[in-house]
């Protein structure tokens, strides 16, 4: 019976949906992470009458056809990319980006990863970096006497010194933008890379021709809303039951199919 196998598909579709909105929930708390959604497609269909098909000598024609679907798939896993709250921290080297934009980290094998988590600290060299210690494109690096560190809105970094009365700038921060955000490789670690579908990125002064501005002091909190993604994990639910009741009644036609003696 083919609806073992549909409600079968729609059953783990559902637990794939699941996944997702739990991912999801688990990151309610990190810092400028992006929700995710699941998307669906129906399968193949088996044609037992082709709409149009000729249905008799006059010429009359079949007006709909009989087609019976074969369930469900994953179609993709997209990334929601609105904007999260602002959350003041009072730290200095802490950035959140009003706007579109990644920061830029040179990773461990030498590529780049992006990101958008701010929550930035100074290593033992005194050059910013992550929280896992890599290193933030372009390199800046803070020197030991620094009284104060200063990020302009544009990405400027300036640090007053003891006997300079006048901020020296020490470097200048960059963003990368894509033209298919969603296109970008999650890592983990609040790290992405860039693929085929995303595009190569192209790197701008923040504040600059629609790219976000800096917001020093601040962290981008995660944009997963707790209300909505506890009514689509209730959805979801409901249809993995659903599905798992339109086995259990399959099941039942076959046993009574089974149980008819000649």
């Amino acid at each position: 019976m083919q609806a073992l196998r549909t409600a079968a598909t729609g059953m783990a579709a559902q637990q794939l949906n699941v996944e997702v909105i739990s991912n999801n929930i688990a990151n309610m708390n990190t810092v400028g992470f992006k929700k995710q959604r699941a998307e669906f497609q129906d399968l193949l269909y088996q044609t037992l009458e082709q709409a149009g098909a000729q249905s008799s000598d006059q010429g009359t024609i079949v007006p709909t056809g009989v087609q019976v679907g074969a369930g469900v798939k994953a179609g993709s896993v997209y990334r929601i990319s609105t904007q999260g709250s602002m959350t003041a921290t009072a730290n200095s080297l802490d950035l959140a980006i009003d706007g579109r934009g990644y920061f830029q980290v040179l990773l461990p094998s030498g590529e780049t990863g992006y990101t958008r988590a701010g929550n930035f600290s100074v290593n033992d060299q005194g050059q910013v970096v992550t929280q896992d210690g890599y290193q933030v494109q372009p390199a800046i690096t803070i020197p030991a006497d620094a009284l104060q560190i200063t990020i302009s809105k544009s990405g400027q970094v300036q640090v007053t010194q003891p006997g300079t009365p006048t901020p020296n700038v020490v470097g200048t921060l960059e963003l990368s933008t894509f033209v298919n955000e969603g296109g970008l490789s999650a890592q983990g670690s609040n790290l992405f890379k860039e693929t085929a579908a995303s595009g190569a990125p192209t790197n701008s002064t923040p504040g600059v021709d629609g790219v976000g501005e800096l917001l020093q002091g601040y962290t981008e909190a995660s944009n997963v809303d707790a209300v909505t993604e506890i009514t689509s994990l209730i959805v979801a639910q409901r249809a993995y039951e659903m599905n798992s009741k339109v086995i259990s009644t399959a099941d039942n036609m076959l046993g009574v199919a089974n149980q008819i003696k000649s």
